[in-house]
This record gives structure tokens, sequence and C-alpha cells, in this order.
């Protein structure tokens, strides 16, 4: 090939570099915008000790009490069906954890358990709740039976929804989470598309994933910031052996799991059934890893039944 050729070819390919690497470039959305679209009231913009927090607090003050934590990567909008079915009957309060939703980076940048603790009892505090039944999906779910442990007077009932908390591929005990490099490069580099394929696998039928749907995660995940806290939350992560911890739980306990749960196997039940005493399982046929979403209002049944 002629040098002029050569020349041709490598500026092609330095072209193509360059619209892969703007196609893959993804910036923070501003938090106006984001407000704009998900926000339902400036008053949900909470202030807790040193949190800015997204909370919705809603039905009868006066009626018992229902906390809600999402899991990684989701926000409170994880629970819209639930919150809805449940605010005739009970005073739902969710959130967004700090660094997910339209909830600010926590400013110590201190992602582990023991601070969302610190963070929960504080904003169960400033909102007059002593005690509250408490829901949490995957890592919440973890959060929430760790809490359910360590301060039992506060936690009404249980709810745990696919949650995470035991050893696996590369989740060991007592040691930090060794996160791939790759991972990281999702705090500059997150196309809708690629995220789509991330979501995929949470969900049994791959037409609940809509685009609508899609987007709300995309959008959120663009919040400033979230992207890196998301990042050093996972390796923060330092998992202990959960036996001990969930042997120690007295509130009523109900599980609830998709059967075709490709995140966190529904065969991971039977060992919080052995763990929780009285606890019991509740699994949904061809639901993925979360049933608050594809299986709304029969997984709402199960929890309103429990709950009252």
């Amino acid at each position: 090939m002629k040098p002029k050729s050569w020349r041709a070819v490598g500026l092609a390919s330095l072209v193509a570099v360059l619209g892969l690497g703007a196609w893959l470039w993804t910036p923070d959305k501003p938090r106006s915008e984001l407000q704009s679209r998900y926000l339902a009231s400036p008053a949900d913009l909470v202030a807790v000790g040193d949190w800015r927090l997204h909370v919705r607090d809603s039905g009868p003050r006066e009626a018992p009490v229902v906390l809600m934590l999402h899991g990684f990567g989701a926000s409170l909008h994880t629970w819209d069906a639930w919150a809805q079915g449940l605010g005739a009957t009970h005073r739902v309060i969710r959130l967004d954890l700090p660094g997910h939703g339209l909830s600010d980076p926590d400013p110590a940048g201190d992602y582990t358990d023991a601070r969302s603790l610190q963070l929960l009892l504080a904003l169960m505090d400033q909102l007059g709740v002593a005690r509250a039944s408490l829901v949490g999906h995957s890592i919440g779910g973890r959060i929430a039976w760790t809490l359910a442990a360590r301060h039992p007077q506060r936690i009404e009932r249980l709810v745990l929804v696919a949650p995470d908390g035991f050893a696996s591929p590369g989740f060991e005990y007592g040691k930090a989470v060794e996160v791939p490099a790759v991972l990281g490069l999702m705090r500059h580099a997150l196309p809708k598309a690629v995220l789509r394929m991330n979501l995929e696998p949470a969900y049994a039928d791959p037409g609940f994933l809509t685009d609508e749907l899609t987007t709300r995660y995309h959008d959120l995940m663009l919040a400033p910031g979230s992207r890196d806290a998301m990042f050093k939350r996972l390796q923060q992560t330092v998992l202990t052996d959960p036996l001990p911890a969930l042997a120690t739980i007295t509130a009523p306990t109900l599980l609830i799991w998709g059967e075709a749960d490709a995140m966190i196997p529904v065969a991971n039940a039977q060992d919080y059934l052995g763990a929780v005493k009285g606890s019991r399982l509740v699994t949904f046929p061809r639901v993925g890893h979360l049933p608050q979403e594809e299986a709304a209002q029969a997984s709402l049944r199960a929890v309103a039944d429990f709950l009252r």
C-alpha cells in the first residue's frame, strides 16, 4: 500500500476511534433537569443531618409506617406500585439512598452499611417514627435485615425482596470487593444501550424493560456524582457471615423472590428461612430480580396481607 493510502487508513481509524469515544462518553445531566422530570414535590428534598435526600412520605400520618429501601442502581421509583397500593392503610416512606436517584452523594464519601444504618435511624428520628415495618430489596434488603438485627426495637415487621448478604463469587466474607477496572469506566461512559444490556438480566420477561423504564434508570444514574457514588459503594462493601445476625432477628419476616431471578437465585431463600426464626417465603414464577416491578400487583397482595 502506498504511503498516501496508509495515511488515509490511519485517518479513517482515528475518525472511527473518535466517533466511538463520542458515542460512549456520557456526561452527567443537570440536577435541575432530573428534578423537573422525576421530583414529585420540592418538599421531597429533605436535609437529614449532613445528607440531602430525596424522600417521599405519603399516606395517613397516624397509620402504621412502612419504610422502603431500594437496591443497587435503583431509586425510590421501584416501589411506585407498592407505595400506591399500601397508601390507604399505611404511612409509606421511601427514599433514594445517597448517590442514587435524586439524593446527593454522601458528603463524607462513606457508603458502608454502618453509614446507611446511621442515616436510616436519623431519618426515622427526624420524621418522628419510633417503629416501622421495613422493606428492602437486594442491597437494600441487606441493609434492612442488618438494621432489624441491630435495632430490633425500631422494627415492627420485615419484608426482604431477593436480599443480598450471603457470599457469592467475587463477594467473600471479610474482604473488600475487587471491582473490575472496566466498571470504573461507567463514570465516564454509560450509553443507554449499554445500560439496557446490563438491566435485561434483572427481568425474566425482556419485554418488561420498556424504553421508558430504561430511560428512567439511565437518567437517574447520570445525576451528578451518582456513578462515582455507586462505584465507591461497591468498593466499600465488605460482607460478613450473616448467620449470627439473622439468628437474632425477632421481627416477623416475609421473603419475596422471583423464581427466575438471575442476580440472586431463589435457592438463597433457604438460607434465610433456616436462619430467621418463623420467616416465610412467597415466590413468583417467571419473575426475575425485581418482583416489585415485574409482578407488582401479585407481590403487593402478598406484602399487604403480611403487613395486615
